[in-house]
């Protein structure tokens, strides 16, 4: 199943849903991708924006957008984005459900947060075994055996890619929590996923990783594990395009002050455009970027 549509914003934070709101009102067809309740704001209070008297809860703030968001008449799908691929015309995004995008224009509205195990090991063998990026880091695991540690999306998608560098993969899982379409891949594939256990510990010799400890008590012999929480985040997804990257923190997609990238059609606004971390300034810039990205799908259209 494909669709089509003129602008395209993955994550449904203050900065996701304000560049819908300014895309669709500028008579776009605009799909939102995400969750409200993946957004750094849905679990803070806010009491420092202006026009708003009171504490007010960032779920009653973002709840509000996204109910302005559909009154508007832009579409709203809580699917996860696998992979971005540039194509003529625009980027094709190959969401969890099996559905397939094109778009004009993209805006990365995702934010930047990296969840962590917490676990002994973690922090320790990072960089020496341990990554949070399969897309950046499958390659340096070639005829290796690996493990990804996650429950959803992001953890299937990147075992699955995975099996095409590495000898042996895990997936190391408490429960699945992915649509029926890719676990039904996972299920027609040589990854071996162990669920109903965690991981308690990441063991290693000499600097580099070499064994998990798991909650059920079994020791696990590798060479790598990859941790993927939650959705694909903005950094694989950029990297994906060729987006470039902040140079000094690396950590942050590198934008004008219209909030282009240096890919024509692709924008960034919010967190994962660099400090500061403010509800404010992911408004701001998410206006800014849901004008410009509706003003280059417009223009894109009229070309066709």
């Amino acid at each position: 199943m494909s669709t089509k549509k003129d602008v395209v914003i993955i994550g449904a934070g203050p900065a996701g849903i304000q560049a819908a709101i300014h895309a669709v009102r500028k008579k776009c067809d605009v799909l939102l991708l995400g969750r409200i309740e993946r957004s750094a704001l849905f679990s803070a209070h806010v009491e420092n924006y202006a026009c708003i008297e009171g504490v007010k809860s960032g779920e009653e703030l973002l709840t509000a957008g996204l109910n302005q968001v559909k009154q508007f008449g832009a579409e709203v799908m809580d699917d996860d984005v696998l992979k971005v691929l540039q194509i003529d015309g625009g980027i094709r995004l190959e969401l969890e459900s099996g559905v397939d995008v094109e778009t004009r224009s993209l805006i990365f509205a995702n934010g930047t947060s990296r969840k962590k195990l917490k676990v002994p090991g973690e922090k320790e063998f990072f960089g020496r075994g341990v990554s949070y990026c399969v897309d950046c880091d499958a390659n340096f695991f070639r005829n290796t055996t690996v493990a990804v540690v996650g429950n959803a999306s992001a953890a299937i998608d990147g075992a699955l890619t995975l099996t095409g560098y590495a000898t042996k993969v895990y997936l190391i899982n408490k429960e699945l929590v992915a649509s029926q379409e890719l676990q039904d891949k996972l299920k027609q594939s040589d990854v071996e996923n162990i669920s109903s256990t965690w991981v308690t510990e990441i063991k290693g010799e000499g600097g580099d990783v070499k064994s998990l400890l798991l909650e059920n008590g079994k020791e696990i012999q590798l060479d790598g594990v990859f941790i993927e929480l939650g959705a694909k985040g903005a950094m694989e997804l950029a990297l994906e395009l060729g987006i470039t990257l902040d140079m000094e923190t690396m950590s942050h997609i590198e934008t004008n002050k219209k909030t282009e990238t240096n890919v024509p059609g692709v924008y960034a606004a919010g967190d994962i455009s660099g400090h500061p971390y403010q509800m404010a300034k992911a408004v701001g810039e998410g206006c800014v970027a849901g004008m410009e990205a509706a003003t280059y799908a417009k223009k894109l259209k009229r070309s066709e």
